[in-house]
Formats: C-alpha cells, sequence, structure tokens
C-alpha cells in the first residue's frame, strides 16, 4: 500500500470515527432529554410573570417567557412531577376548568 493510499485509508477511517462520536453525542443527550421530561409534568398557575414555560390556555401567546402575570392560573412552568400541589399549582383538567368557568 503506497504512502497515497494510506492517507487517503486514514482520513476515511477518520471520518467515520468522527461520524460515530457525533452520533454517540446525540442519542446520549436525546436519552437524558428524555429521562428528564418523564420526570416533569405541567403545573398551572405558579409561573412568575415572563417565566412560564411555553403557550397559555387562552392562546393568546405561544411562547415561553410571555406571561405578564405572576401566577396565572392558564400559564404552565415544568416542575418535577408530584410537586405541582405542594407548590399551589393546577394540572391541565383543573386549570382548564377554571379557565372555562371565567368565560
Amino acid at each position: 500500500m503506497g504512502g497515497a493510499q494510506f492517507n487517503k485509508l486514514g482520513n476515511m477511517m477518520n471520518k467515520k470515527l468522527l461520524a460515530s462520536a457525533a452520533l454517540a453525542a446525540f442519542l446520549s443527550t436525546s436519552v437524558v432529554t428524555q429521562a428528564q421530561a418523564a420526570s416533569k409534568e405541567k403545573c398551572y398557575g405558579v409561573a412568575q410573570a415572563g417565566q412560564n414555560d411555553c403557550a397559555n390556555l387562552a392562546g393568546t401567546h405561544s411562547c415561553a417567557g410571555q406571561s405578564s402575570i405572576d401566577n396565572d392560573k392558564g400559564e404552565w412552568k415544568l416542575v418535577k412531577k408530584g410537586t405541582c400541589s405542594t407548590l399551589g399549582g393546577l394540572s391541565k383538567s383543573e386549570a382548564k376548568k377554571l379557565h372555562l368557568a371565567s368565560q
């Protein structure tokens, strides 16, 4: 095997190794994210103004950080599973009932 062929083979192996390492890093991040998500729950009514995690029940916004009132019952934040009620928060179904009753 000549020097040029050896370098070409080495470069191909390095590219495959880098691709494998990148894929492994991506998959491990994905697994951690799924595990973290499984240990969390949406808790309505506990987010401070500007600290909500996503869209509200009223549909007036669709992004995180857009709540304008502390502890708005239509805004939610991800919290550790099983802690929402101890924080004074509501499940989605409880929050929806309050939201519908106030209309």
